[in-house]
């Protein structure tokens, strides 16, 4: 075995110089981690680097829209329950009473208004629009963007009642109908933000018997 090379002391890496190159790429691995791929994937940016480069804003928004996903996939699982067929309860037999014309009472009708309103919103821009609505009142509604889905979250507050939120329903959803009705005396409305990439715009129409209507930045 006169042919085997037998390596020089010299070319053989010492112990510290190991720890030492060991101890250079873990700190250099550190600094892409807080630099850039917190910012990038979470929105955390320790260092503010993230934020100059623009990348803590490509993560926050990778955050929000993996938590909108989150609330999408909870809203169709309570969808879903929802619309679970019920079994119906026999009916008693109906009670046959006798049958008293009330005398008619002059009642003034509510004056119904109709509005159509646009905002348009930035990515990640949120905004709102109220109408002013007593209790038991009620407005039918339709809104849609004109490109892609939007946050929505339906709900009223009142100053005097010292209500700060009333959640009457939230999603995310390219258009939206229904029908409004007041819990209490108060300000009752849409709030939107839109999560895409994109401008949109979103269309607003109603009519009810509300007394005013708004648009809150």
């Amino acid at each position: 075995m006169k042919n085997i090379n037998i390596p020089d002391d010299q070319d053989v890496p010492s112990t510290r110089k190991l720890i030492k190159s060991t101890f250079m790429a873990v700190a250099a691995a550190g600094v892409v981690l807080v630099t850039i791929v917190m910012p990038a994937e979470y929105g955390i940016d320790p260092t503010g680097f993230g934020e100059t480069i623009g990348l803590k804003k490509m993560g926050e928004i990778k955050v929000s829209l993996a938590e909108e996903a989150a609330a999408d996939r909870l809203q169709a699982a309570t969808d879903k329950a929802k619309d679970a067929p019920v079994v119906a309860k026999p009916q008693a037999a109906p009670v046959v009473a006798e049958t008293v014309v009330p005398k008619p009472i002059l009642v003034s009708s509510p004056a119904i208004l109709n509005h159509q309103m646009q905002v348009t919103l930035a990515p990640n821009e949120g905004t709102e629009i109220k109408v002013a609505l007593s209790k038991g009142k009620k407005v039918q509604y339709k809104w849609w963007t004109d490109q892609g889905k939007a946050n929505y979250d339906v709900h009223g507050d009142s100053e005097e009642l010292k209500i700060k939120y009333h959640n009457y329903s939230k999603g995310s959803e390219q258009t939206k109908e229904g029908e409004l009705e007041a819990a209490f005396d108060g300000s009752h409305g849409w709030f939107w933000r839109n999560r895409t990439f994109q401008t949109i715009t979103v269309t607003l129409q109603t009519t009810g018997e509300y007394t005013g209507i708004k648009h809150v930045k």
